[in-house]
């Protein structure tokens, strides 16, 4: 996993790697620096265009970054995520193992930021490298902080939203041969012994039992049993009175079922159970945070495969509401494993519902890895704090219309509802297939763009992102 530790420190030292933030003009006076070396920063500072500049000591590293505190805080913070990882790479180049984190700035979050950052870009999925020749593990280990603007409980959360975030990626990242449903259930129990949450797994004969026909027509075609995860973590002194669920997509492999992916890209569908590891994560940072907030969470598990006696286009199953759907599409699975999910969120009587899925070509088509397409009946009010919490993260939301006549477009002449509504809006037909197994306040986030990316950027590391992680952290934190 890579994880930094990172805490704050009560002095600055005078020694070391050091990476100062400022957002004026830096103070240079304890760092140690020779006349000429203060001279070249102060000149290199001064150019307009000039943000950063770094000295090498050769025993260490020292970098000088400006930040413009006229500039939006969200816009600020991600800037420092960004150099925050760049520092960080730079760092493991040199196989150094410590840096400590100067806070000059007037702006408060950047430092923790910063750290963040760092933390994030650190991270390798290195668990199966045995004798990889040239392969080089990260050197760094330790993230201090020196900041004013920064409690010891700031940085506690944020080390506990990074652990979680690079445990998303895991789960993401890890191949189905490695990670089937049982598995993956197993590693939630494990999640939730640590962190301190409750969880249930449903065997395939619970699923059974309660008639979830979604679940179990896409798990047809496996030689392994769905599973179908429920956690619950309920603090005392809860804000919320009654639970917010979060629903989460855990296909752990997608093959397309029986309207088969093409080869290209197929080797990259592991990670579409995005959405059930954002959920199993965000409850490890919320338990281990404390955070005054109850929750529920939903994870319907299982591997979509063409074999055996698959479920094929043109079949039609029983949701465990009693809907009736005709299915045209085995790819379009998704939305049919999260409708018994979203069915079984109505015993609880939530406060909101959230669901997290890697659910639509047309979402990464449209706005590609910089943001999550999202929808929903929510208030405007819920929605307008959880694209708040998109941009602190910055996993920012870009609202879809949810209209009506979407749904008009699922309409079947044989059954309740079909499974795809054809090639217009496809990621709001699909959220549309899923309101109609809801009646409270809901809101679906597509993550299919931002959720595996295929290059490094920035502290976002190449495979699983653990795209959603941070955003609900957020969210919940400061929910009202």
């Amino acid at each position: 996993m890579s994880a930094l530790t990172i805490k704050k420190v009560a002095s600055a030292p005078k020694s070391g790697n050091l990476f100062i933030l400022f957002d004026n003009q830096p103070d240079l006076s304890s760092f140690g620096l020779t006349d000429a070396e203060s001279k070249y920063i102060s000149k290199k500072l001064s150019e307009k265009e000039t943000t950063s500049v770094s000295i090498n000591q050769y025993t260490r590293f020292l970098f000088f970054n400006k930040f413009d505190a006229t500039t939006e805080a969200y816009k600020l913070y991600e800037k420092a995520r960004r150099s925050g990882a760049d520092v960080g790479a730079k760092l493991n180049a040199a196989e150094g193992e410590k840096v400590t984190i100067i806070d000059q700035s007037s702006i408060a979050g950047l430092a923790v930021s910063a750290a963040e950052g760092m933390a994030l870009g650190n991270y390798q999925f290195a668990y199966h490298i045995n004798k990889k020749k040239g392969f080089k593990r990260n050197t760094l280990k330790e993230v201090n902080v020196f900041s004013p603007n920064l409690s010891p409980a700031d940085a506690e959360n944020v080390q506990h939203l990074v652990d979680a975030t690079l445990k998303a990626r895991d789960l993401v990242n890890e191949p189905v041969n490695f990670l089937n449903a049982v598995k993956l259930s197993k590693e939630i129990v494990k999640m939730g012994k640590d962190a301190g949450f409750k969880t249930e797994i449903l065997d395939k004969k619970k699923i059974q039992s309660l008639k979830m026909g979604g679940l179990l027509s896409v798990n047809l075609g496996s030689i392994d049993p769905p599973t179908f995860s429920v956690l619950e973590y309920k603090p005392k002194g809860a804000v919320n009175k009654k639970p917010i669920v979060l629903v989460g997509k855990g296909v752990v492999y997608d093959t397309g079922g029986l309207s088969l992916k093409p080869t290209a890209g197929m080797d990259t569908m592991k990670c579409d159970m995005g959405g059930a590891a954002a959920v199993a994560a965000t409850f490890y940072a919320v338990a281990k945070a404390g955070l005054k907030v109850h929750i529920v969470g939903l994870i319907p598990a299982t591997d979509n495969r063409p074999d055996g006696n698959a479920y094929t286009p043109g079949d039609i199953i029983t949701i465990s509401d009693g809907t009736t759907v005709e299915v045209l599409n085995t790819d379009a699975e998704g939305r049919l494993i999260l409708a018994d999910a979203l069915v079984y969120a109505k015993q609880y009587k939530p406060e909101l519902v959230i669901d997290l899925a890697t659910l639509t070509g047309a979402a990464a088509t449209a706005i590609g890895k910089y943001g999550i397409v999202m929808m929903g009946t929510a208030d405007e009010t819920k929605k307008a704090a959880l694209k708040t919490s998109g941009n602190n993260a910055y996993e920012r939301l870009a609202e879809f219309p949810f209209w009506d006549e979407y749904a008009d477009l699922l309409k079947s002449e044989i059954a309740d509802l079909k499974n795809i509504g054809g090639p217009i809006g496809g990621a709001i037909t699909a959220g549309k297939f899923l309101e109609h197994f809801t009646d409270y306040p809901y809101i679906h986030l597509d993550i299919a763009g931002p959720a595996f990316i295929d290059s490094k950027d920035g502290y976002l590391t190449k495979g699983g992102t653990g795209s959603g992680v941070r955003l609900l952290f957020d969210f919940l934190a400061n929910y009202k």
